[in-house]
């Protein structure tokens, strides 16, 4: 395969919302350029890129894709992406290392909630974007109302370059204004006759003509000067102002598709060459610790790694961007993460399944290797005189939660290095086990997102498992103050066992007044794992309980606060006085005086009308205005509270407060209402008290549980 130079290869993702078309987009763009010889359907299951079987099963893309095509001298790489926000990290890697960005707008339905959430993707990396309006030959396309709505939404940088003469079944012919001239595509698509635009459509021509001269020379002052002195500007100089109003990020030009009749693909892609920019023109990637890194050729190798796929019988696939430099087979590199060298054993160009081997590729050129042993997703690696980490890929962090667990018990070990294996492919995936909760956590981007990971264990990791509602980490402490005493004796051949203990537990809050009820001796104040204090009084006068036995009672203490009377949930902020007890001068030990210090602790706590606490998430939703009234009701049912609401451009943010215990199905309930336009973060915020009626549920399923298994 031929190997291209840093400025005749370009990088672009094909983006866009469910069923717009990328997948057939990218086919036929294979097709055109002799990459493939028949153009398959995403029906029929044969298409290049979407080739992986839960593809195949659920007709639509679930990985992003990488491709080429090679068009007139140029190197075309392609990301065929997803279009649900379930695989939003497939979208964002991609993203990421491609250059410009061609986002999907389907003809029929215009700027979708899926638009969306995809552009404040690009917008955040200000990718160089073009609008590729597909499905131009639907019986309900509407050019005029795609544009309305784009301009609308994207604003004044939405550029027309062609627009289409028929739109519908009959569709066949586009005006291109940058070379003023008519695409007339046969039946079957292909290769289009250029004629002369025709005499009606003169007038509409000439006007969006010259509104494309003016944005193009608007972009640069040169081009400013020369269309003031010629009053129009030639080809070339249109397609200089159109590349630097690309890069400003304020030119979205906008070309006519229709993928599935292989209808304006050709064109785009000579856009593509001519005018989207190379890796060498965009600004330079930056590392962790602050330099720049530009598309240099002639500068010491970096490869950034953006994907990680494990393919069944062929092992693990590291995707890559050639930042600077070249790579060439046998090179061997170092990875700055891991202080590892890493042998480039294999070099390909993907399209697909399908792997081309290549001796080298150079600086901006998008590649993958097999058999990395410490590379990863986000990892770097440098060759000689390069140093520092480049700035990692930016994941979302995942919305929806579930415990899961292995049928077969015997899987358990082995459940959570599966688990740990699709988290190192698709970031996105997040596992954990919770020692509070002892429940394995898998956390995804959403519904499908778990179902798509279920699939994948049950299919290629062959593992039967089963989710269930990830439990609460509920916390416990006490209103007022009490008082118990219990003895601990238990008698059997030879020495028994002996110990009373007198406690009295209060809650604790910061600058509590001293004990006054009994003199302290000493004070240990323990700041809890899981949050809260334990204040330890030693109030023990005349020896009634021998020093050395205070830390078992402690320890006994410490013991039950671990798995709270109430509910079995940690306990925090309570002080407890040990100020009475007995002891026997045989058979008082440590194991008596622990066992008596729990259960006078236990007593007591029962007594001091035990409060249970809920974990409460700070929420911040940011939703369309019409949704606002819908969003509010959806927060005071899932007992939220508001704190406070803002405007930023058509969105309303709204900060509130919810519990935990109704987190997962408040995003559902959000997710569905705004049929996934809401965005929302949550973190910690709080414990607060549980109603009063729940607290008496969730203790009596307690105690259910707890005789259940004692049984």
């Amino acid at each position: 395969m031929k190997t291209y130079d840093e400025k005749h290869i370009k990088n672009v993702a094909l983006l866009g919302p469910a069923k717009s078309g990328k997948t057939t987009l990218a086919e036929t763009m294979l097709f055109e350029a002799g990459i493939i010889n028949r153009r398959g359907t995403v029906e029929e299951h044969n298409t290049v890129s979407d080739y992986h079987e839960v593809e195949h099963e659920r007709g639509s893309s679930v990985y992003a894709t990488s491709l080429h095509t090679e068009w007139r001298d140029y190197k075309i790489n392609l990301m065929d992406t997803p279009g649900l926000d379930d695989f939003v990290g497939e979208v964002i890697s991609s993203i990421r290392v491609c250059d410009t960005a061609v986002l999907l707008l389907n003809a029929q339905n215009g700027v979708e909630v899926g638009t969306e959430l995809l552009w404040s993707y690009v917008d955040r990396y200000k990718k160089p974007t073009i609008l590729a309006v597909n499905q131009l030959d639907s019986g309900r396309a509407s050019f005029k109302q795609t544009i309305e709505e784009a301009k609308l939404f994207f604003g004044p940088a939405v550029t027309i370059m062609q627009y289409p003469v028929n739109t519908g079944l009959g569709f066949d012919s586009i005006v291109d204004l940058l070379k003023m001239v008519l695409y007339k595509f046969p039946e079957e698509g292909g290769k289009p006759e250029k004629l002369p635009i025709p005499d009606s459509e003169q007038e509409r021509a000439n006007a969006l003509h010259n509104e494309l001269v003016e944005k193009a020379a608007e972009n640069d002052e040169g081009l400013m000067e020369k269309y003031f002195e010629k009053g129009t500007l030639d080809e070339d100089e249109m397609r200089q102002g159109l590349k630097i109003g690309m890069m400003k990020h304020e030119v979205f030009p906008v070309f006519c598709l229709s993928a599935k009749k292989d209808m304006g693909s050709g064109r785009m892609m000579g856009f593509i060459d001519n005018v989207a920019p190379s890796a060498t023109e965009m600004p330079p990637e930056g590392t962790e610790d602050g330099q720049e890194v530009p598309c240099d050729p002639q500068a010491p190798t970096r490869l950034f790694f953006f994907k990680t796929l494990i393919e069944p019988r062929l092992g693990r696939l590291s995707f890559f961007k050639v930042l600077a430099g070249e790579v060439t087979t046998g090179m061997e590199l170092q990875n700055e993460k891991t202080n590892t060298v890493e042998r480039i054993g294999q070099l390909f160009i993907t399209d697909g399944k399908n792997r081309n081997p290549v001796e080298c590729l150079k600086a901006g050129d998008i590649g993958c290797t097999l058999k990395l042993r410490n590379t990863y997703t986000n990892h770097t690696l440098n060759g000689k005189e390069a140093t520092g980490s480049i700035e990692p890929i930016q994941f979302p962090d995942p919305k929806w939660r579930v415990a899961v667990t292995a049928v077969n018990r015997q899987d358990e070990e082995k459940l959570g290095e599966v688990l740990s294996e699709i988290h190192m492919e698709d970031p996105t995936v997040e596992v954990s086990y919770d020692q509070e909760l002892k429940q394995l956590i898998l956390a995804t981007q959403g519904e499908l997102h778990l179902m798509v990971t279920k699939w994948r264990l049950e299919h290629v990791y062959k593992m039967q498992v089963e989710f269930q509602k990830v439990k609460v980490p509920y916390r416990e402490t006490i209103q007022r103050a009490a008082t118990a005493t219990y003895r601990h004796k238990k008698q059997s051949g030879g020495a028994g066992q002996f110990g009373e203990v007198s406690l009295q537990v209060e809650p604790y809050y910061e600058g509590m007044p001293p004990l006054k009820e009994h003199p302290v001796r000493e004070t240990e104040t323990i700041d809890l794992p899981w949050g809260g204090k334990l204040v330890f009084n030693n109030c023990i006068v005349g020896g009634v309980i021998d020093g050395r036995f205070l830390p078992s009672i402690l320890k006994g203490v410490m013991e039950k606060m671990e798995q709270g009377p109430l509910t079995g949930s940690y306990v925090r902020d309570v002080r407890v006085s040990v100020f009475d007890g007995k002891m026997h001068p045989v058979d008082s030990n440590d194991i008596s005086f622990k066992i008596a210090g729990m259960m006078a602790f236990r007593e007591a706590f029962m007594q001091a009308e035990p409060l249970l606490l809920e974990p409460v998430q700070e929420l911040e939703v940011r939703v369309p205005l019409s949704l606002l009234g819908d969003m509010m009701t959806e927060l005071q049912i899932r007992r939220g509270i508001i704190l406070n609401m803002e405007m930023e451009q058509d969105y309303q943010v709204i900060r509130a407060r919810a519990p935990l215990a109704e987190l997962d199905k408040l995003l559902a309930s959000i997710r569905n209402l705004s049929q996934g336009r809401a965005i929302v973060r949550s973190h910690f915020a709080a414990y607060a008290p549980v109603p009063a009626d729940m607290q008496k549920s969730i203790s009596a399923e307690h105690g259910k549980t707890e005789m259940a298994e004692a049984h």
